[in-house]
């Protein structure tokens, strides 16, 4: 299963790199958010102008970190986004809307109730609205925050444990609210 998601994310990666070599000054942008480093989640995305007032965003997370106590907190998840800036690209307040697929695998969580003695395996899809505000920070660097709203579909198995996998169950969960939230540091390549 993580040779697949491997695979994903390295060609995820050579996409990335690909979009970035053939882009000109302030037209392309490098950005990880720091609240996903704050759960100990690697991110990263690029986000490329398309017209003055119009970017197209492609973000994606990968957690594969093991944890020494069975503690789950297994992710990968993809988030493009489509943005409409108020002034022009890359200047003070956008709009968007995005799209999420992701699959997940956490549990046994010791500090999360309800999360202690189960594990959750799954999918998640749906999409959303956003807005945002960019600060820039000189010609290369800037910040952005964002707050997104919308929907997800998600399709789990609850597991009794890591180590047995025994299947407690299989739902389907439809949820409506938060989607995105971030706090990001740019670099604009040249």
């Amino acid at each position: 299963m993580y040779r697949g998601i491997l695979r994903k994310y390295h060609i995820l990666a050579f996409l990335f790199c690909c979009i970035s070599v053939s882009s000109h000054s302030q037209q392309t942008a490098m950005k990880t958010n720091m609240l996903f480093w704050a759960t100990s989640t690697p991110n990263g995305g690029v986000e490329i102008a398309l017209a003055r007032r119009i970017t197209i965003d492609i973000w994606g997370a990968y957690n594969a970190w093991k944890f020494g106590n069975d503690m789950k907190l297994n992710l990968y998840l993809a988030q493009p986004e489509i943005r409409y800036w108020f002034c022009r690209k890359f200047e003070g307040h956008f709009v968007g809307l995005h799209g999420h697929y992701g699959h997940f695998n956490f549990g046994q969580i010791p500090f999360i109730s309800g999360l202690k003695e189960y594990v959750y395996r799954g999918d998640l899809y749906g999409g959303g609205i956003t807005y945002g505000y960019h600060w820039a920070l000189g010609e290369r660097w800037g910040m952005e925050a964002l707050v997104g709203g919308g929907f997800a579909s998600m399709k789990y198995d609850k597991l009794r444990c890591t180590d047995c996998a025994e299947r407690v169950g299989s739902y389907t969960r439809n949820y409506i609210g938060p989607t995105k939230i971030g706090f990001s540091i740019i670099y604009f390549l040249r």
